[in-house]
């Protein structure tokens, strides 16, 4: 507990995750409130089909750009491409507007959102690859998406109400204006961001030419990597069902509830309410080993409800299914990106990300498609029963596999992580840290045994836990180091025989590194490789 509130005391103090955390509100926000307001337009004028039908044309292009425009988040510093989508986003939405309140072509309408819809693709890799640099343990990380969770819960409540009250007094002209102005404000909170640049900047060594090869390395991790596929594929499975309710929702006010579009707004802010208690009921996820239970137990939760509308709509029970629903959905949100932010590669981890969000778009296009497809052929409560059995079938499916991602995705020992952080090949991002961690061995020694022979190959690297032990160079003593020292480091980085001989004086707790997983690590954050090349040549002189 006392881990949990630490960790939550950090992300609140901390003025850069405050600042990005406030901008992402605004964003969710916006991106709820503009797409109720897009969607009451395509219903005025087609129905369910014309819902469909304008997902698919906003939805579509921007799963063909995610990948590629999470490559930004992976080239360039994060927190300039976050600030730069958002100023897109204000602009697109402002133009977004101005067709609307001068009553232009649907054609037009359809391409302004269009390009609002495909700048929105940034904002999500380059938020989540963002957080890990942004925070130092396991625990902080977890902490900051379980804020994020409650920012988007809030912004998912928020955004539809004030979309409802705008679409009921002016139209949706009014909600593009007023979230156009939102998200700008979001821009200028994250350019004001202060920032150590190695963090937010992952990978210098991609060249400018290699845009094709190197946003394409996002796919063939998750080619290779059986856990964070999995997750990829889980998570946009829940996405499937968030399109589908994109359509549902309206229907289910319209026809089944007979509440009309304003009330289709408020019925939408029910989810933002269950998406903030589920989120705020993540705060149990901090510091926990396995989250895949979550993450299973909040997708069946999120679709069970979902089926239970259809068989007694009512104005009453209807929201507070659909916000239980959401509260499911939350969990498994946090959850799943928690997972895949452990057990993805930093370096291309925006990337994935990218992949997800493409995927995302596509799951969405698939959801609301087949919605209106069912609404149209079998009724509005057929079609609630059909998505809220479609989760809890896809986990039971797949139960075996996901419990196997816990062993190998576990949070690593709080005590260790605190004694890498220490070193100068530091600062790793959380995520990095951790693969660290998986190859650490640990090491008991007596007084007296030789750790390190000058003269010998380098094989391994050393960080002292518990006990002191005696540097000596060609007979002569150097130096004497205790706990939270390392050694060991000189002969890997510049490959060459031990510089000097490490005795123990006294019993030794140690954590050991093999040369590969060394190497990996640290060469693989260029800031860090510099750093630890630096310390290495001041030691061996």
């Amino acid at each position: 507990m006392t881990e949990r509130r630490g960790s939550f005391r950090t992300v609140v103090a901390d003025p850069n995750l405050r600042r990005v955390e406030l901008a992402f509100l605004g964003f969710n926000m916006t991106e709820f409130a503009t797409w109720i307001a897009i969607l009451v337009y395509a219903y005025d004028r087609g129905g369910a089909a014309a819902m469909g039908a304008v997902s698919v044309i906003l939805l579509v292009p921007s799963a063909f750009v995610a990948p590629f425009a999470a490559y930004a988040g992976d080239r360039f510093r994060r927190d300039r491409v976050l600030a730069l989508d958002y100023l897109v986003q204000g602009i697109a939405m402002a133009v977004t507007a101005a067709t609307l309140y001068l009553d232009a072509p649907v054609a037009w309408v359809y391409t302004t959102a269009m390009i609002a819809s495909i700048s929105i693709t940034f904002t999500r890799p380059a938020q989540n690859s963002l957080l890990p640099g942004l925070t130092e343990t396991p625990a902080d990380l977890t902490a900051a998406n379980v804020v994020s969770g409650v920012v988007e819960g809030t912004g998912k409540m928020l955004g539809p109400i004030i979309a409802g009250i705008l679409l009921a007094s002016s139209g949706p002209w009014a909600v593009f204006a007023t979230f156009a102005v939102v998200t700008l404000l979001g821009a200028l909170l994250v350019s004001g961001l202060r920032v150590d640049v190695s963090t937010v900047t992952p990978d210098a060594r991609i060249e400018a030419g290699d845009v094709w090869r190197e946003t394409l390395r996002g796919f063939r991790t998750l080619r290779s990597a059986r856990g964070p596929r999995l997750i990829v594929l889980l998570m946009s499975s829940g996405v499937i069902v968030v399109g589908a309710l994109d359509v549902l929702f309206v229907a289910t006010a319209i026809e089944l509830l007979d509440i009309g579009a304003s009330g289709a707004a408020f019925l939408s802010a029910a989810f933002g309410a269950g998406a903030i208690v589920g989120a705020a009921s993540t705060v149990a996820l901090v510091g926990r080993r396995r989250l895949t239970p979550s993450l299973a137990g909040g997708a069946v939760l999120f679709g069970a409800p979902i089926g239970l509308v259809a068989i007694a709509p009512s104005a009453v029970s209807a929201p507070v299914l659909f916000a239980a629903a959401e509260a499911g959905r939350s969990v498994g949100d946090v959850s799943g990106r928690t997972l895949l932010q452990r057990i993805s590669p930093n370096d291309v981890l925006s990337r994935v990300f990218g992949v997800l969000e493409g995927l995302t778009m596509l799951a969405l296009v698939i959801g609301s498609v087949g919605a209106a497809i069912l609404i149209e052929a079998y009724g509005v409560q057929a079609a609630l029963v059909v998505v809220g059995a479609f989760l809890p079938v896809v986990i039971l499916l797949t139960s075996g596999r996901l419990l196997s991602i816990d062993r190998s995705a576990e949070a690593p020992d709080t005590e260790r992580l605190r004694l890498l952080r220490d070193i100068s090949f530091a600062p790793l991002p959380a995520p990095a840290m951790e693969r660290v961690l998986a190859d650490v061995i640990p090491i008991e020694t007596a007084a007296g045994d030789r750790l390190i022979r000058e003269g010998d190959p380098g094989d391994l690297f050393y960080v002292i836990v518990e006990g002191r032990v005696e540097i000596t160079r060609r007979g002569e003593r150097v130096s004497e180091l205790g706990p939270g020292a390392y050694v060991g480091e000189i002969a890997l980085l510049r490959d060459v025989p031990r510089t000097a001989s490490v005795t123990a004086l006294t019993p030794l707790r140690l954590l050991a590194l093999e040369r590969e997983p060394f190497l990996l690590a640290v060469t693989g954050h260029p800031v860090s490789h510099a750093a630890a090349r630096a310390a290495a040549e001041t030691r061996s002189g």
